[in-house]
């Protein structure tokens, strides 16, 4: 299924139903009063997050959604019964804004979180509520207040304890294979990976974690080249992130990660401050583990600590995931 992590729809909630003007008309009471009910309040719109569903794809074909009106009031005080709800389910991690000021309406981070964006107009008041010593044959009523309408944008941001980040083809997708349940397209060209995945990873039968293979970043990718203003949000909520380096490219190793922490930083402060674990991919090829001591005395020059693996052969994969569990039990999320 296609990646969808943006949409924008329309919602409108219920109007209020409008009140009665009635009088009491029985035999042997000639002088009935009024007895006009209420109208039913409008139903709200809610959206609800739910783990069942892991895109917004639905909402590229569906984009109105309407909430029922509540029914007028009638004779004998009888009420118009509230107009019904309308519930929209939406992937855990999805962010509402609304799009005339831009202001965030909810966060929906947990699942079955509700969040009402648009209330139901109030029922409309019948003729029996205007009763009073000076007015005892009342002739007005209220209409149904209007449902609030609104034009909402909605944003879904992966839920994941870690994010993979790096250059397009340097392992990101094979590394995620390896380790998780997750089966993305693999191949020796750049960019094979253009939507965000989401793996698990079982940890010695007792643990589990989730890991988010994010699209490769290139150089301006926090101004959105190659989309990577669209990928970059999602490391946003990752708590730890696993920065992926491929010595086999025509560039420095070291060089390869500055260029790709200084997009994070471009891009939010917040992401730079995240905890990471660099690890130098493909040491199955000789020419790179020839050069292995020369990367890390590099990297330990800056106080970097450098994990070697290979995700062909299995080298280096079980520390890595060892490491993994041991930062994500000691880092809080920034």
């Amino acid at each position: 299924m296609k990646f969808i992590d943006t949409a924008e729809i329309d919602v409108k909630a219920g109007s209020g139903g409008n009140g009665c003007v009635s009088f009491r008309r029985e035999k042997y009471i000639p002088r009935g009063g009024p007895d006009g009910g209420d109208g039913g309040n409008g139903g709200n719109i809610i959206v609800r997050s739910s783990l069942r569903l892991f895109t917004l794809v639905d909402f590229r074909y569906v984009r109105h959604y309407r909430a029922k009106n509540g029914v007028h009031g009638k004779g004998k005080k009888m009420y118009g019964r509230n107009g019904e709800d309308r519930i929209i389910d939406v992937p855990v991690g999805t962010q509402i804004f609304d799009t005339r000021t831009g202001s965030l309406i909810a966060d929906l981070s947990h699942p079955d979180q509700e969040a009402v964006i648009a209330k139901g107009g109030k029922g409309g008041k019948g003729n029996a509520r205007f009763v009073s010593s000076t007015h005892q044959v009342p002739l007005e009523s209220e209409p149904g207040a209007p449902g609030e309408q609104r034009h909402i944008r909605l944003e879904l941001k992966l839920l994941a304890d870690a994010g993979l980040v790096g250059f397009p083809n340097v392992g990101k997708s094979s590394l995620i294979k390896r380790i998780s349940n997750a089966h993305p397209r693999v191949a020796d060209y750049p960019f094979t990976t253009i939507a965000p995945i989401l793996g698990i990873v079982r940890y010695k039968d007792e643990k589990s974690f989730v890991v988010a293979d994010i699209p490769g970043l290139i150089e301006g990718a926090h101004h959105g080249k190659g989309l990577g203003d669209q990928f970059l949000k999602h490391i946003e909520r990752t708590k730890l992130i696993i920065h992926i380096l491929d010595a086999t490219r025509d560039s420095d190793p070291y060089n390869d990660y500055r260029i790709i922490n200084n997009e994070l930083k471009s891009y939010s402060g917040s992401l730079i401050k995240k905890e990471q674990i660099v690890v130098m991919n493909k040491i199955d090829i000789p020419v790179v583990r020839d050069r292995l001591i020369d990367y890390k005395e590099t990297f330990r020059a800056h106080a970097i600590d450098l994990f070697p693996v290979s995700c062909v052969s299995g080298e280096g994969i079980v520390m890595l995931v060892d490491e993994i569990v041991r930062r994500l039990e000691t880092t809080k999320q920034v």
